[in-house]
C-alpha cells in the first residue's frame, strides 16, 4: 500500500505561514526528512553546489534546535546516500567535510546540548577518520537516553540496509543462534539499522520532488508523505509546522476500514 502523499506549493506554504495559530498541534514522535534541494539552491544563485550544501547545513541545525522545542522525539535525516557517491569527487568532499565538522562540534557541546546520536547505513565506506567520529559522538550521547534522538543516514540505502539485515540473520541461522522459523517482522527489524527506533510517523522532503529515492522503505510503509516545494537551504521552523498540521489532517487507519 503506498503512504498517502500531499504536494504543498511553495505559495501555499508561504501563506500558511501566515496563519494566527494559537493553539499547535502537537509534533509527531518521529519524523524523518529527506534534506533535498541543496544544489539547486546553490544554482540559482551562481554559486558551487558545495556552498548549498553549507546552507543545508545550517538548515538542519535549525530544524533539528526547533524539532526538540516541539517535543519530537525522534528526528532522522538523510545525510548522505550510497548513491551519492557517483557525485563529483569535490562535492562528496565538501559534504564529508560539513559532516566531520558538525560530529566535532556536536561532541564538544554535547555536555550542553544532550542530544542523542544515532547512524544508520554502512559506515565502514567512510574516512576512518569520519568513521571515528560518528562512533564518538554515538557511544558519548549513549546515557542522553531520554532527549532527543537524531539518526544520520550516512552511506545509507533502504535495499542496502535490507539486504544487510538479511545477511545478518543469515549468519545467525548458520551459527546456531536462530533458526528460519523464527523470522518474524519484528525479528527482522531487530536486524536493520534502526533496531529499537519505532517508525516515523511524518516523512517530509522539501524541494518539490515526489519519489521516496531508496530512504527508509522499511519503517515507512505507513508513514505520512508530505512533499513540498521549498529547497532544504530554505526550509523554515513555519514549514515543518506546515507539515505537522497536514500530518493531522490524514486519517490514519494501517490498513483497517
Amino acid at each position: 500500500m503506498r503512504p498517502q502523499c500531499l504536494v504543498l506549493e511553495k505559495k501555499e506554504v508561504l501563506f500558511l505561514a501566515n496563519v494566527d495559530k494559537t493553539v499547535n498541534p502537537p509534533a509527531p514522535n518521529h519524523i524523518a526528512i529527506i534534506m533535498d534541494g541543496n544544489g539547486r539552491w546553490a544554482k540559482k544563485r551562481g554559486l558551487p553546489r558545495t556552498a548549498g550544501h553549507s546552507a543545508g547545513a545550517e538548515a538542519f541545525r535549525r530544524i533539528a534546535n526547533y524539532c526538540r522545542t516541539l517535543g519530537v522525539r525522534y528526528l532522522t535525516v538523510y545525510a548522505f546516500s550510497t548513491e551519492n557517491w557517483k557525485r563529483s569527487e569535490e562535492e562528496v568532499g565538501g559534504i564529508m567535510r560539513l559532516l566531520g565538522a558538525y560530529l566535532r562540534e556536536a561532541i564538544r557541546d554535547m555536555e550542553k546540548n544532550h542530544v542523542r546520536f544515532r547512524f544508520f547505513g554502512d559506515l565502514t565506506q567512510l574516512d576512518p577518520h569520519l568513521q571515528k567520529l560518528c562512533w564518538e559522538a554515538q557511544n558519548q550521547s549513549s546515557a542522553y537516553e531520554h532527549e532527543v534522538q537524531v539518526n544520520f543516514c550516512l552511506n545509507y540505502g533502504g535495499r542496502d540496509e535490507i539486504l544487510r539485515a538479511a545477511r545478518k540473520f543469515a549468519a545467525d541461522v548458520a551459527a546456531g543462534k536462530c533458526s528460519e522459523a523464527d523470522l518474524s517482522e519484528s525479528v527482522f527489524s531487530n536486524y536493520l539499522d534502526s533496531a529499537g527506533v519505532p517508525d516515523p510517523e511524518l516523512v517530509i522532503r522539501p524541494s518539490g520532488e515526489q519519489r521516496t529515492s531508496n530512504f527508509l522503505p522499511w519503517q515507512s510503509v505507513y508513514s505520512e508523505y508530505v512533499f513540498m516545494d521549498v529547497l532544504w537551504p530554505d526550509f523554515k521552523p513555519a514549514d515543518l509546522d506546515k507539515a505537522i498540521e497536514e500530518y493531522h489532517r490524514r486519517n490514519r487507519r494501517f490498513g483497517g476500514a
